[in-house]
């Protein structure tokens, strides 16, 4: 290892700035002699540091949101390739950009090494956006109820300039997982579809409107999160599917994206046992060998039989399903000798302490070479894709750019957000809004003045949103908005007699509904119980009412007694009212705000279910059908 840099950061750090201008693609083979050449010149340590990418979300107690001088020590020591970015180092346009913008310059000042981060981070949209400032977008399986490529892909340039014009060069998506279980727990709207077409067809003009920026994309989560019941932050999911059958489903979208070369592939934590044979033993017990790990899987499949020779990079190996059953080193080994190139997040950095971890990491893969367990020749491997990516996106190019940081901060600020982008987010949602039950032609609420409107649902971000948008309709005729919550502490109706007497008063009655796992669909889960006793009261005092579904639409199964259920596939709007988290940004979202235009008549959705809902009975989803796929556009009022 070479001798730990004191970096400091100085006034003159602000001088000069990574290009802001869009990175043209390099030509074929105009960088290979500079790769070979470059390559041929690093150390081992080097090579190594270009595969690892940790995060810094926080450090010694607090979320690091301006560069701290021990985390540039870090990357400078260990010569990193990149970093990812989280919700905590990213709050607001003017502090990401320099950020970001002193992160790169930790290379810069770096004499033994030239070649820039990638600046990594999960912006999905919807659900899944990291940024504290700029547009959220409505989420993959808004588009999906969409069936729109226009949006999907202008979806993509929103976030690619967004993310370009922040530095960042490298964005974690789009998920192409196809949605097929809808017990899911971790992948729900984050996958545009339960189809695999519909999901390669939008993640491919997503993904390319992302690249079209500049920034590079990364389809995950290979081999398919999809089809999983277990999340893989907290367990290891099995997917018990031969090759065959993953060719059906899970990996069609992932071929489109390779045919149309994307630039990332990010693997999942999965158990492929009709794969990968080999299993793993820990103190937990005895599990398949996770894809991230398994050489059938990368190089067997990916790289072999779909012919992928670009970047893969894992999911976070800091997640149970990995942590569960390895060591740090030994899981990162693993993924190197499986084909893959760059192990995400290998260990936690939090604090100086933390560096011994990230220190032995390094010690035994170069141990590892040494003893020719893993040959430097596929390290080589791993590092010339890194090297090739970022001389084709411009990242690494042998200038210097002479842009101002306040330059810089000017153009983010024009960008991130900009009234266009907020008008193209605006469109989509509404085009994503979807009606699949309007019973007696409930829909749309059209309140006489002085009406008493009741907005309920789990958060009071959500209500004082619901409350925000129908204030500000322009034919509110000075409608009484009241708002209520319901949370594990909240007691069945027929003991609640505040809530009772709301919805005495109420003209009008609305229920947000935020379901992600089939437990919360149990007649025992508050989830259901509650917006469930509100439809039969309000049935019986005949006041109308809709569903609110907030999150994955199977919800509209176990709410008969809604006589009206309206799908926004996402759970942020417009908060920051009287009883929300002050100045909270991260529940800000198009979908909400969206879903109560349509319930007053702005617009008549146009959405179409994107999946399959099936029936839920017993605890369990069946193989019959509640509502099928591109079900939609239910009676309305004229």
């Amino acid at each position: 290892m070479k001798k730990i840099g004191q970096f400091t950061l100085t006034a003159g750090l602000a001088a000069v700035l990574v290009s802001s201008s869009l990175p043209v693609m390099a030509e074929a083979g105009s960088s290979a002699d500079r790769i070979s050449q470059k390559i041929d010149t690093m150390t081992l340590e080097q090579k190594i540091g270009q595969m690892i990418m940790p995060d810094f979300r926080q450090w010694n107690g607090s979320n690091h949101t301006s560069l701290a001088p021990e985390v540039a020590n870090i990357i400078d020591r260990y010569d990193l390739g990149g970093v990812i970015l989280f919700a905590e180092n990213v709050s607001e346009t003017e502090q990401t950009t320099k950020l970001v913008h002193d992160l790169q310059e930790v290379v810069k000042q770096d004499d033994s090494n030239d070649i820039p981060l990638f600046v990594t981070i999960d912006q999905e949209g919807g659900i899944v956006t990291r940024l504290g400032t700029g547009t959220n977008l409505p989420g993959n399986m808004a588009l999906g109820a969409t069936r729109s490529s226009t949006y999907a892909s202008d979806a993509g340039h929103i976030i690619g300039s967004e993310l370009r014009a922040l530095g960042i060069n490298v964005n974690f998506g789009p998920d192409l997982d196809v949605n097929s279980n809808p017990g899911n727990p971790v992948i729900g709207v984050r996958s545009f579809s339960s189809d695999p077409e519909l999901v390669g067809t939008l993640g491919s003009a997503l993904m390319k409107g992302i690249q079209d920026e500049g920034v590079a994309a990364t389809a995950k989560h290979f081999p398919g999160h999809g089809d999983t019941a277990t999340d893989s932050h907290y367990g290891l999911p099995v997917v018990d599917r031969s090759l065959q059958e993953l060719e059906q489903v899970e990996l069609v979208p992932f071929k489109r994206a390779i045919a149309e070369d994307i630039d990332m592939i990010m693997t999942g934590h999965i158990g492929m046992p009709q794969i990968e044979p080999e299993v793993v033993t820990s103190k937990n017990g005895t599990f398949p060998l996770p894809a991230t790990l398994s050489d059938d899987v990368i190089t067997g499949v990916l790289r072999e039989k779909l012919g992928y020779d670009g970047i893969v990079i894992t999911d976070a190996l800091n997640m149970q399903a990995i942590v569960d059953n390895f060591t740090e080193s030994e899981a990162v080994l693993k993924t190197f000798d499986a084909g893959v190139d760059i192990a995400l997040m290998p260990t936690i950095l939090r604090s100086e302490q933390d560096v011994e971890k990230l220190d032995q990491i390094f010690k035994d893969v170069i141990a590892a070479v040494k003893d020719g367990r893993l040959s430097e020749e596929r390290i080589d491997q791993s590092v010339e894709r890194i090297l090739t990516l970022k001389a084709e996106r411009g990242i690494w190019n042998g200038t210097t750019d002479t842009t101002s940081l306040a330059e810089k901060i000017a153009q983010a600020n024009q960008i991130v957000g900009s009234p266009e982008h907020k008008a193209k987010e605006r469109a989509m949602t509404e085009a994503a809004v979807t009606l699949v039950k309007n019973d007696q032609r409930t829909l749309p609420f059209k309140p006489k003045k002085n009406a008493n409107v009741l907005v309920i649902a789990p958060a009071a971000d959500q209500t004082d949103s619901m409350k925000k948008t129908i204030t500000s309709l322009p034919k509110n005729r000075n409608w009484h908005v009241t708002t209520a919550n319901y949370s594990a502490a909240t007691l069945p109706l027929e003991q609640n007699p505040t809530l009772r007497a709301q919805l005495d008063v109420a003209d009008y009655i609305i229920v947000g509904s935020n379901v992600n796992t089939s437990a919360k669909l149990l007649p025992t889960a508050l989830e259901q119980a509650i917006p469930a006793s509100i439809f039969r009261y309000a049935k019986q005092t005949d006041t109308p009412s809709v569903l609110l579904s907030l999150r994955n639409p199977y919800d509209v199964a176990v709410q008969p007694d809604a006589p009206a259920h309206v799908l926004v596939y996402g759970f942020k709007g417009d908060p920051n009212g009287p009883d929300s988290e002050a100045g909270n940004l991260k529940s800000a979202g198009p979908n909400l705000p969206a879903g109560i235009r349509a319930i007053f008549g702005t617009f008549k959705p146009q959405g179409t279910l994107p999946v399959d809902v099936p029936v839920f009975q017993n605890g369990i989803f069946t193989d019959q059908l509640h509502l099928k796929f591109g079900d939609g556009f239910k009676n309305w009022k004229k």
